[in-house]
């Protein structure tokens, strides 16, 4: 039997590396999982006693509305304009998804059709890539530098010139494009001129530009990452995704928005009433209370990711691995060192599982342009990202 959507799909590589550490773990070892972006922080508290106390109403285990409730959407609102001076209508210009990896996925069905195409970086976050390809459209990618920071203007400059000439090869003209910063898995950050010129370039294409922000509060020695929808004229063709997956730490409970434009977020909203009936009303409703009487929990998550960013690299410096620090993000994107570049990534992060106990994402399941990388997920506390130090430096004999 043939699945045409999945036929093509490549080996999920990050299965590789899973199944070495299940195996090493069922034969005793304590490996340090730094794979998986799977946030170890706790919720906030007033979410989780929200969510007990809505569950406890038979009313909330009916249907719910897939755009979200009216307060949930007014508070989404009032947390745009409260962290970036955002104006948005509740009711036409902001939807709930099932999470952003939902959201995104069904709004490529929205925008997208066979013999469209669309410009995704590279490396990318994987369904950034799948989305548009799921659809049935054709990716362009375009090179994605390790490390990107406010300041680099040459990078920018190419950036916004591989970005040119990926409109200009082939045809159809791309419809789309996606961006997301701070960029997973390397941590790039940009500045709101970046942003302004995003939104100038597929103003003057008739593209939709959309930005993916899942780490829009997750920014380093006071960088603040810019939203999209702050460039002037980014409601002309603009959306962004927020999750409260990472700002929140609330994973789990798939809560997450897409705001911007008026007729996409109108399209995506009917696609979705074709698809689901909403996120579980308690989730929504605890959501609620939680953006309007928990706004600063963000600022605690960062600080915690930013801990643990510096005791990773500066411990992986001290065993010579030399990595830059980010500036936001939950993740740490470093080159292979040099001693061990005869390994592709899937052969380097397998031979951290066995011989380092310490389990990484290979660059490549992140496309083409992640290869020869890993990725640290920051979601172990300083004592195990310690101790993951130590089994680096036992296991990388050829590091000096």
């Amino acid at each position: 039997m043939e699945f045409r959507r999945i036929t093509n799909l490549p080996p999920y590589v990050f299965t590789i590396i899973n199944n070495l550490k299940i195996a090493a773990r069922h034969d005793g070892a304590d490996v340090i999982d730094l794979g998986f972006g799977n946030p170890d922080i706790p919720s906030p508290q007033v979410a989780v006693d929200k969510l007990a106390e809505a569950a406890h109403n038979p009313r909330n285990h009916r249907y719910s509305l897939s755009r979200g409730l009216p307060k949930l959407r007014e508070a989404v609102a009032d947390m745009y304009q409260r962290n970036w001076n955002v104006k948005l209508d509740p009711e036409t210009q902001i939807t709930n998804v099932i999470g952003s990896k939902e959201g995104f996925s069904h709004l490529m069905w929205v925008l997208l059709d066979r013999g469209d195409a669309a410009i995704v970086p590279s490396p990318s976050y994987p369904i950034h890539i799948y989305g548009p390809l799921f659809a049935g459209a054709d990716v362009r990618q375009v090179p994605m530098r390790s490390q990107q920071t406010v300041d680099d203007v040459q990078y920018t400059d190419e950036f916004f010139a591989h970005l040119t000439e990926a409109y200009k090869v082939g045809w159809p003209r791309p419809r789309v494009l996606v961006v997301s910063f701070p960029h997973n898995p390397t941590g790039a950050t940009v500045d709101a001129a970046f942003m302004q010129r995003v939104v100038d370039f597929c103003r003057e294409r008739e593209m939709i530009a959309v930005h993916d922000f899942a780490y829009a509060d997750v920014g380093f020695n006071g960088y603040k990452p810019p939203s999209i929808l702050q460039a002037e004229g980014a409601m002309d063709c603009a959306v962004e995704l927020y999750s409260m997956t990472k700002s929140f730490s609330m994973a789990g409970w798939r809560c997450a928005f897409m705001a911007g434009n008026t007729e996409v977020v109108q399209a995506l909203m009917k696609m979705k009433s074709y698809l689901d009936y909403g996120t579980f009303q308690p989730i929504q409703i605890a959501a609620t209370v939680t953006l309007n009487e928990a706004a600063d929990y963000p600022k605690e998550v960062c600080a915690i990711y930013e801990s643990r960013m510096n005791t990773l690299i500066d411990g992986l410096d001290r065993i010579g691995w030399h990595i830059p620090k980010s500036r936001g993000s939950m993740f740490v994107w470093a080159p292979i060192p040099e001693p061990y570049r005869d390994m592709d990534s899937v052969e380097f992060c397998s031979h951290l599982v066995r011989d380092c106990n310490v389990a990484l994402s290979p660059g490549s399941g992140f496309g083409p342009g992640g290869e020869g990388f890993a990725r640290f997920a920051l979601i172990e506390n300083e004592q195990r990202i310690n101790q993951a130090i130590r089994n680096l430096k036992t296991g990388l004999t050829r590091l000096s």
